[in-house]
Formats: structure tokens, sequence, C-alpha cells
């Protein structure tokens, strides 16, 4: 019996206890949630520091969401499914992240704690799917910090003309990826405030780039190449394997397509890449002086601000250069070039770099929050919880979460799977959105500053939008998605179900 005193949560798994060989008690086991008492009082004791304010979370929430996709994709979906209709794509992921991100509001106000998703669903829906929810998180930001260090290394190669043996996607070996990785992970580990610093600096940088994206872009407004602003639909080019299919439209037996309104939901499936990573703020519960006020500012604060922002330089883009003629490596810069305002490209270019930088920088301290809880919560090793005496850092998790990426980064060619890093998120979401009303169930007397209104009609409609906008990633990203999830599964069952701290309670 933990904290939670009355409340009885872990009851059914003790009861298990005599009778481990039976099935149903195994089922039982794998249903088993903590309390609420438990995770609040593991976050009084957990060892972080608390030294962020609201101000500090906007600015970090900024710094992981505008990334690659205000610089890249809106081009490149522009061009490849949903012509200038790209504006509606990220309107419609940027309307199911702010779903998503109030249901995250008001579990972070109730339960301020590390973890995120992964301490939702263990405190209402048990701890496998807690687990699934933590690993899934794992894999969307660590494939996420390698995907954009590589973009980071050939972004820096291009602007200062280093050597492409050693920086790029061409590179046997990507150095620079790698060095990035490990120069940032020194300041992750040497403090969270720290690590506010650098990432607020250089949101200033990337965020005054995009403000001048827009405002120089106006005086090259084509209002004629918004037209039509959702192009016809067509067969894509070539036809298109059935694993390159989106899984809706090979479940339904549709030939693939592009533009029209499903290349717009297509658009939107992928460019929500570029709105994942705002839920990097609900690990920093334990680090934040007023929690239950600050984490929903910081949530829904730098979200709106990010959806302007995109929605903004996708018309300005789309008005400036017919879609057809993007530049699918450097949409921006290209089309600023195209129209003779080189100096307006250069400057792009460096938004780029530190954009990219900021997001690595949330993404390596989202890792070691994220590994912290699950750590200390027994189901991986207790070593990786440690915090450090000095820095009030989770270091080990942080440091072994780096390496993975820099091996990632510096020799695996891994732009085909970013699709992952969306279908990762979106499970996540799918997670939380869920447990909003399972907790108002369960614990109705839980103190709730920041309340989801409509519940559980909200949380439901955004657990559907999450689900149909997965429906719209291809085939082989649920294939890779879903070896993923049997390959954790498998190290849940041989290890994290026996060691977690509430098979210890039920076994005493």
């Amino acid at each position: 019996m933990g904290a939670g005193g009355g409340h009885d949560t872990n009851g059914p798994p003790a009861l298990c206890h005599r009778h481990l060989s039976s099935v149903p008690c195994f089922a039982v086991s794998l249903l088993r949630t903590m309390p609420v008492e438990d995770v609040l009082n593991r976050g009084r004791q957990g060892g972080l520091i608390r030294r962020l304010s609201g101000v500090d979370l906007v600015g970090i929430g900024i710094g992981i969401i505008i990334g690659t996709g205000v610089f890249t994709l809106a081009g490149i979906e522009a061009k490849d499914h949903a012509g200038p209709a790209v504006v509606l794509s990220f309107v419609i992921g940027g309307v199911v992240a702010a779903l998503a991100a109030v249901c995250y509001a008001e579990l972070t106000s109730a339960v301020p704690t590390a973890g995120s998703a992964y301490t939702y669903a263990y405190a209402t829906i048990g701890e496998v799917f807690a687990w699934i929810i933590g690993w899934d998180l794992l894999l969307e930001f660590a494939l996420g910090a390698a995907v954009v260090s590589r973009s980071w290394s050939g972004y820096v190669s291009n602007l200062l003309g280093l050597p492409p043996e050693y920086f790029g996607e061409d590179a046997t070996v990507n150095v620079g990826a790698m060095l990035i990785i490990a120069v940032l992970t020194v300041v992750a580990v040497a403090g969270i405030r720290e690590s506010a610093w650098v990432t607020n600096a250089l949101v200033v940088v990337k965020v005054s780039v995009c403000v001048l994206v827009v405002v120089a872009g106006l005086f090259f407004f084509r209002g004629a190449n918004l037209v039509p602003f959702v192009p016809p639909a067509q067969p894509a080019e070539g036809g298109a394997s059935l694993l390159e299919q989106p899984l809706v439209q090979a479940l339904l037996g549709m030939d693939q397509s592009v533009y029209g309104f499903g290349g717009v939901l297509t658009a939107a499936a992928i460019v929500f890449f570029a709105y994942t990573g705002f839920e990097a703020l609900a690990n920093l519960g334990e680090e934040t002086k007023r929690p239950r006020r600050d984490l929903p500012v910081g949530l829904l604060g730098s979200l709106a601000i990010c959806t302007l922002l995109y929605v903004a330089v996708a018309l300005v883009l789309s008005a400036m250069v017919p879609y057809q003629q993007i530049d699918e490596g450097a949409p921006l810069a290209a089309a600023f070039q195209s129209v003779g305002v080189p100096w307006v490209a250069g400057l792009i270019s460096l938004g780029a770099v530190t954009g990219l930088t900021s997001v690595m920088m949330v993404e390596l301290v989202t890792i070691g929050r994220i590994g912290f809880a699950m750590s200390r919560d027994g189901l991986l090793p207790r070593k990786l919880s440690q915090v450090h005496p000095r820095w009030g850092t989770p270091h080990r998790m942080t440091i072994g979460g780096a390496v993975v990426i820099m091996l990632l980064a510096g020799f695996v060619p891994i732009s085909e799977l970013a699709d992952m890093v969306s279908i990762g998120a979106l499970s996540g979401f799918v997670i939380v959105t869920l447990a909003v009303p399972v907790l108002r169930r369960r614990r109705p007397d839980l103190e709730r500053p920041f309340r989801v209104p409509f519940s559980p009609w909200l949380p439901i409609l955004a657990a559907v939008a999450c689900l149909y906008l997965m429906s719209n990633l291809d085939v082989i990203t649920w294939l890779r998605f879903g070896a993923w999830l049997v390959l954790g599964m498998a190290i849940y069952l041989l290890y994290g179900r026996r060691h977690s701290g509430l098979a210890a309670a039920a076994r005493e």
C-alpha cells in the first residue's frame, strides 16, 4: 500500500500475489495503477530543483515546437500533397494539438510531476499502458533529436561551407550531428536553468527570423499563386506501393492520390511533426516554481504562438511561389532568392540553425525526465533515476539517451523514419485525452486548477482526431511502430513487470 492511504488502487495485484500462475491475475497485474498521492509525493521528494517560471516554460515550448516544421515541411507538403491549402493542414494540425494540449493542461495542473503522459497513464489506466506510452515517448524524442541533428549538420555545412564528408546527409559518419548532440548534452546535464537560458536565447533569434519572413514576404505576396487554394485531387505520380500508402487509403482499397481534401489531411498528419514536442513541458512539473499555474500557461501559450507563426509563414510562402515550383531542400530561403532578396535567405539559414539547436536542447532534457520517471518506478534500472548532487539533473539517463542519439545520428540515415515521431506523439496524445475523464471519475476530489471544458466529450473528440491523423500516416510507418511496440513489450514482460515498485509492494 502506497502513500495513497484510503485509495486502494493497487489492491488487486496484491490479492493476485498468492496466485501468480493464474492468467487472470497476470492480466490484473498489467493494469495495476499508482495512487495519485504516491505520484505527488515522489515529485516532492524526487530531488529535482524548482527553477522554472511561466515565461521559461513558454520559451522552452517555442524552443521545441518551432524547427523543421516551419523551415522545411511547409514547402515540402505544399508541393507534394496540399498545394496552398497546406495552410489548412497547419490549422488542422494545430487544432488537434490544441485539443490534446487542453487535456495536458488539466493533468499537469492536477498532477505536476516528471514523466508526462507516462505518469498520467500510470495513475489512471494501468502499468502496461504507462510502459507503452513511456516507451513511445522515448522513441519520439530520441528519433526526433537524431533527425534534427542531421538536418542541423546539413544547414551548418551549407551556411559555413564545411566539408560534406563530415557534415550533411551524404557523410558516411555524420560528425557534425554527433558533435552538436555531445555539446548540448553538456548543457542539459549542467542544469535545467542553464538549459532554459540557452533555449530562450535561441528562441528570440528564430522567432525574430519567422517574423521577418512574414513581414518581408508580404512585399512579394501574389494572390494568384493561391488559386486554386485546394488543387483538384489527382493520382500520385508513378503510383505507390501498398507500404507507401496512407493506412486509411490502404484499408479502403483506394488508389493513392495527392491534393484535394485527402491531400490536405495527409499533409496535416505529416506536418503534425511540427507540433510534436509541446508535451515536453509536461515533464518539467517537478522543476517548475508554481506548476499548477505555470504549466497550463506554458503549454497553451507556446502552442498558440507557434500555430500563428506556422500559419502565417505557410501562407506567405504559398503566395510568393507557385506551389509546383517550391524548392524542397530549402523552401523559404529559395523563395526569397527567387524574388531577388538573398540577404533574407541568409538570415533564414541562421534561423534554421538556431531553431534546430533549441529543438535538440529540449528533446535531450525531455528524454532525461521521462527515463527518470520510468526508472524511479522500477520499470527501467533504478540507477538511471539518480540525480546529480550538484546540478540537480538526471544525468545518467540524459547521458545514456544522448549516446543512443549520437549513434543514430552519426551512422543511420533515418530521414525516412521522421513520420514515426508523429505516430509516437499521436499515440501518446490518445492516452492523455482518455486519462482526463478516467481520472475525473476515479478521483473527483482531486484539485484541478485548470479544467477541460465539456468533458468527457472534448477529450473523446481529441482522441478520435488523433487516431484519424494517425490513420493518414503510411503503412510502413505503422509496421515500424508495431515492431517498436513488440520490442518494448518484451522488455516490460521480462524486466519491468517484475521490478516495478507496485510489483514489489504486492509481494510484501
